[in-house]
C-alpha cells in the first residue's frame, strides 16, 4: 500500500504513515507542490525549522515505462522566496516507487550541530550519524555510500555547498554507473536539506520495475506503443541519441538566440568547439561515451560521459551547462567547460546558477571574460567557503547586487538559462512567468519557436507567444507529476496518439479512467497551486517580469528586443 515517509530532524524519528485520498492520485510535482502548499508556511524562512523538503517519484516512476524514471524535489526556495520543484535523473525515483514510497517528507531541524544519513530498506528506515561524510563532496559520499551499502543503492546528498547553506546548492542522485551528477540543481533545494543536518539518504531497494500495475496486459501494450512513438520521433530517437542534448548548441546558435558574453549577443563565433558534435567526438575519443542513459527504462539516452585530461570523469555534460560556462562567459574549451561542470557537481551547486553568476562576476570586471582558468580559480573558491566562493554559491542576483552590476539575467532571483528572450520570445514569456523563476523546463517555447516541433511560432515575433507559453507550461506541469522525461513532449506534441497513450499508461497502472482533459485539469490545478503559495509570501505582478536590459538593448544578429507587454503577460494564466 502506498505510504509517506515522514522524517522528523528535530527528534531524530522517521515513521510511514498512509497517504489520504487527497494525494493518492498525485506524483512527482503535483505531489511535492501540494505538499509544501499544504504544510509549509509560505512566509517561513526557507532555512528555518518550517520549511520541509520533499522527495516523490513521479506516478509511473518504477514501471517500465520508457523514460519514466524522473525525480521531483519541493521546497520552499532559498534562492527565489517561493515555491520549488526540482527536477532529476538517476536511479532514486524507480527505487522509491519500487518500496512503494509516494514521498519522502523531511521536516523539523536538528537543535545541535551535526549530520545525518537516512538509510531506507525493504525492511525499514535508519537514521545514522554522517558526521565522517560532512565536508566531502558528492563524488566521495557516493562512492563510500555505495561501499558501504551495496553497489546497487541509489545514494541522494548534498555537497559542501548544500552544508553551508548556499542559496543555489542542488541535490544530487546518482544514476547506475554511480555517477553523483543526476542533479535536482535549480532553486536553493540543497541548501534546505542542509539546513535540516541531513548530508545523505541511501535507498536500497534490488527492484527498478515493479511497482504496482492493476493491469499488466494493458499496461504492457501502452508502454510498448509510446515507446515506438518517441523512437520513431527525429528528436527523441535521432538527434537526442545521437549528440544528448548539447545537439542544441549549434541550432540554437544559428538561430542567434545562444547568448553570449552574459546576454550581450545572440551568436558565438566558436560554438561549435563546445557543441554536442565536438562533446561527441572528444568523449569516444577518450574512452567515454557519446550518449548514455541518466536512468534505467531511458530509450532516449540523452546524456554522456565525458572523461577530462585529469583522468576524472564529468558524466553528463549538458547543454545548459555547456552554454553558461562557454558561450556564456566567451570560453570555447570544452574541457574548461567539463571542469567547471566536475566541480558544481562534487561542491553541489547548480550549473545554470553559477554560470550565470561567472557571468556577473565578468560583467563587473571581478575576472575577465574568456578567462578559463580565472573562472575555474574563482568556482574552487566555493568548497572553501572564501567571501568570493560565498558569493558564487548565493547566486547571479545576490552577485550583482555585491558588486553594481545590474545587467543581471535573472528573474524571481534566480538565473536565465540558454535561450535569449529577445530571439525566442515564448521562453521570454515562460522565464517571466513561471513559479519556479527564470526555468527553460516549466514551460519550453524552443519547441515551436526554434525546433518546430508542434508547429511554429516566429521566435522574434511577439504574436502567439503568450498562448504558446501557457499552454507549455499546463502541459509540462501535468508530465512532471507523471515522471516521464520532459524530452518526451518532442514526440507527444507532433504525435497526436502520444497525449492519449499517456493516459492509457496511468489507466492501467491505477485503474483509473482518466482523459486527456484530465491530464489538462492536472496541469492546471499544479500552476494554481505554486501561485496561490508565491502570492500567499508576497509575490506581486511585479516579479513576473523580466529584467529591464532585455527591453532596453537589441539583441544582435536579429536586433529584437522583448517587446511582449506587461498586460500580455499577466494574462498566462488566465484559465
Amino acid at each position: 500500500m502506498a505510504k509517506f515517509l515522514r522524517v522528523d530532524m528535530s527528534a531524530k524519528q522517521a515513521k510511514f504513515e498512509e497517504v489520504s485520498d487527497k494525494y493518492l492520485t498525485l506524483g512527482g510535482r503535483a505531489l511535492t507542490s501540494q505538499l509544501v502548499a499544504d504544510e509549509v508556511p509560505a512566509v517561513c524562512d526557507p532555512l528555518g525549522p518550517f520549511n520541509k523538503l520533499v522527495i516523490a517519484p513521479g506516478l509511473l516512476s518504477g514501471t517500465n515505462a520508457p523514460s519514466s524514471g524522473r525525480l521531483s524535489v519541493g521546497g520552499k526556495s532559498p534562492l527565489t522566496g517561493g515555491i520549488k520543484e526540482a527536477n532529476a535523473g538517476g536511479i532514486t525515483s524507480q527505487k522509491l516507487a519500487n518500496l512503494d514510497i509516494k514521498a519522502v517528507i523531511i521536516e523539523g531541524k536538528p537543535a545541535d550541530k551535526g549530520f545525518f544519513l537516512l538509510k531506507i530498506t525493504p525492511d525499514g528506515v535508519e537514521m545514522l550519524s554522517a558526521d565522517d561524510l560532512a565536508g566531502k563532496g558528492t563524488y566521495e559520499v557516493t562512492a563510500i555510500c555505495r561501499e558501504r551499502y551495496g553497489d546497487k543503492v541509489a545514494v541522494i546528498t548534498i555537497g559542501p555547498a548544500g552544508e553551508m547553506l548556499m542559496p543555489s546548492a542542488g541535490v544530487s542522485n546518482n544514476d547506475s554507473d554511480g555517477n553523483s551528477s543526476r542533479y535536482a540543481g535549480r532553486g536553493g533545494l540543497g541548501a534546505v536539506m542542509g539546513s535540516k543536518g541531513l548530508k545523505a539518504i541511501v535507498v536500497d531497494c534490488p527492484k527498478t520495475f515493479d511497482a504496482p500495475v492493476k493491469d499488466p496486459e494493458r499496461f504492457k501494450a501502452a508502454a510498448k506503443k509510446f515507446a515506438k512513438i518517441l523512437l520513431d520521433h527525429p528528436v527523441c530517437g535521432q538527434g537526442l541519441p545521437s549528440y544528448g542534448t548539447n545537439v542544441l548548441m549549434n541550432i540554437i546558435n544559428e538561430a542567434g538566440t545562444l547568448p553570449t558574453r552574459n546576454f550581450k549577443f545572440g551568436r558565438f563565433d566558436k560554438a561549435g568547439e563546445v557543441s554536442g558534435e565536438k562533446l561527441a567526438e572528444v568523449a569516444t575519443a577518450r574512452g567515454g561515451k557519446a550518449t548514455h542513459a541518466c536512468h534505467p527504462g531511458c530509450v532516449m539516452r540523452c546524456s554522456n560521459v565525458y572523461p577530462m585530461p585529469d583522468g576524472k570523469v564529468c558524466a553528463p555534460i549538458e547543454y545548459e551547462t555547456a552554454w553558461c560556462f562557454g558561450p556564456n562567459l566567451e570560453i570555447s574549451d570544452l574541457d574548461v567547460v567539463a571542469k567547471l561542470n566536475y566541480i558544481c557537481n562534487d561542491v553541489g551547486l547548480d550549473t545554470i546558477e553559477a554560470g550565470c553568476t561567472l557571468g556577473v562576476l565578468m560583467e563587473a570586471g571581478v575576472i575577465p571574460f574568456g578567462d578559463g582558468q580565472a573562472a575555474i580559480a574563482a568556482l574552487e573558491e566555493v568548497a572553501k567557503g572564501t567571501p568570493l566562493g560565498r558569493i558564487i554559491g548565493s547566486g547571479a542576483t545576490n552577485a550583482g547586487k555585491v558588486y553594481g552590476v545590474t545587467r543581471v539575467p535573472a528573474v524571481k532571483g534566480q538565473g536565465i538559462p540558454a535561450y535569449d528572450p529577445r530571439s525566442c520570445k515564448g521562453n521570454g514569456v515562460t522565464y517571466a512567468t513561471t513559479p519556479m523563476g527564470a526555468d527553460h523546463t516549466a514551460g519550453y517555447a524552443v519547441t515551436a519557436n526554434i525546433l518546430k516541433v508542434g508547429g511554429f511560432v516566429d521566435p522574434t515575433n511577439k504574436d502567439g507567444q503568450v498562448e504558446l507559453s501557457r499552454n507549455l507550461q499546463v502541459a509540462t506541469a501535468a508530465i512532471d507529476a507523471t515522471g516521464l522525461c520532459l524530452f518526451v513532449a518532442f514526440a507527444v506534441l507532433d504525435n497526436p496518439e502520444g497525449l492519449p497513450t499517456i493516459v492509457e499508461m496511468l489507466n492501467a497502472q491505477y485503474g483509473t479512467e482518466l482523459t486527456v482533459d484530465d491530464v489538462a485539469a492536472l496541469g492546471q490545478n499544479i500552476l494554481k497551486v505554486e501561485r496561490r503559495f508565491n502570492l500567499d509570501a508576497g509575490f506581486t505582478k511585479a516579479d513576473d517580469r523580466l529584467p529591464e536590459f532585455f527591453s532596453t538593448e537589441e539583441l544582435p544578429p536579429h536586433n529584437t528586443k522583448f517587446d511582449i507587454s506587461d498586460n500580455d503577460l499577466d494574462e498566462v494564466f488566465n484559465f
